[in-house]
Order: structure tokens, then C-alpha cells, then sequence
């Protein structure tokens, strides 16, 4: 199953964001990776920045080249604003809304649990990360997984912020994709227009 597995810290100083979840080494070192990294930053171009943007994205999301690309073509296909309907349609992976609900500390371990077949979907076991969720939509824990010490572990430390289009029952374990987010809501620092823009071109 295709996912990126080179170095977190480096992309993420290239970014200088913690887009991997929190990294002591962003606060020691908020400069880019590389021999060049203190030194002075040339102008970027317009296209430069516009790849940065989508780059960005796609490892926050954890999505490979091909599959950002094909998830950007129905967004564009869809009648709205393309580059909302982008972020709408990768908030609705399934992997993204396992983290979001808390049951997973990362999107990483998210897609550990969906692929090791821990969650369900409607009472069903779906084991693809990429699978969409529609409005209505309910996610839970196996049974026999409720005890896993990754997913206890990362309910109990649980940010007190709830996500407007999720919720979620501390007590059965389950959630609920309830709608599409409004892109007000969705927290990522991700600049959509300037990836319309490069893919326009």
C-alpha cells in the first residue's frame, strides 16, 4: 500500500510546521533542512510557491502524487469551490476522520488501525484508508480492540476541541461523520487557492 516513509522531521522543518504532530526538533532548529538552510533564502517563484502549497497538503494528509490528484480532478469536477471541496474530500478519508476523532494520536497510526482492520464503518470492517465517508456515516471500534493500548492511550489524552462536522460517544466508542466541514472549520494551514492556481495551469 503506497504511503511516504522517509524522514518526518526534515519535511516538516521545510515547512516549519509540525505537520507530522509535535516535534521538539522544529523548536531547536526553525530553520529549512540542508547545508544551505541558515543561509539567506533566495525570492521564490510564483510556481515555487504554488508546489510548496500542494507538497504541504499532500504530507499533512499523508496522500501520494497520484491519488492528490485524482481526489483534486472530482473536486474540480464538483460544482463549488474547488479548492474547498478539495479539503472537504480529504477530511472525508477515512483515515483523516479516525485521527480527527481521536481514536489515533496521528493520521499515521490512523492508517496503522484502519489497515490492521480495528475500525468499522457502519458495522462493517473496512481496512482501505482512503475510503470515503458520506454524511451519516457511522465509525467505530472492534470490540475486541477497544482495549488496545494505542487507541485508550490516545482517547484519554483527547484535546478538549471538537470538530463541528464529527461527533463523537466516549462510551460506545463510536463517531459520526455528520457532514461535509465548512472551511472555516477546517484547522490546517493550507493555502488551496495557490494549489488550484498550479494545477490550472
Amino acid at each position: 500500500m503506497a504511503r511516504y516513509t522517509g524522514p518526518k522531521t526534515k519535511i516538516a522543518r521545510r515547512f516549519n510546521e509540525p505537520i507530522f504532530g509535535p516535534d521538539k526538533t522544529l523548536q531547536k532548529k526553525s530553520y529549512p533542512p540542508g547545508q544551505h538552510g541558515r543561509g539567506r533564502r533566495k525570492k521564490q517563484s510564483e510556481y515555487a510557491i504554488q508546489l510548496q502549497a500542494k507538497q504541504k497538503a499532500k504530507y499533512t494528509y499523508g496522500v501520494l502524487e497520484k491519488q492528490f490528484r485524482n481526489i483534486f480532478k472530482e473536486a474540480n469536477r464538483r460544482s463549488g469551490i474547488t479548492g474547498t471541496l478539495l479539503l472537504q474530500l480529504l477530511e472525508a478519508r477515512l483515515d483523516n476522520t479516525v485521527f480527527r476523532l481521536g481514536i489515533a494520536p496521528s493520521r499515521r497510526a490512523a492508517r496503522q488501525l484502519v489497515t490492521h482492520k480495528h475500525i468499522r464503518v457502519n458495522g462493517n470492517v473496512v481496512n482501505i484508508p482512503s475510503y470515503r465517508l458520506k454524511a451519516g456515516d457511522v465509525i467505530s471500534v472492534r470490540e475486541k480492540s477497544k482495549s488496545l493500548e494505542l487507541i485508550t492511550d490516545s482517547l484519554a489524552a483527547k484535546k478538549s476541541r471538537k470538530y463541528t462536522w464529527l461527533e463523537w460517544d466516549d462510551a460506545e466508542y463510536t463517531g459520526k461523520f455528520v457532514t461535509y466541514p465548512e472551511r472555516e472549520d477546517i484547522p490546517e494551514n493550507i493555502q488551496e487557492q495557490l494549489i488550484v492556481e498550479l494545477y490550472s495551469k
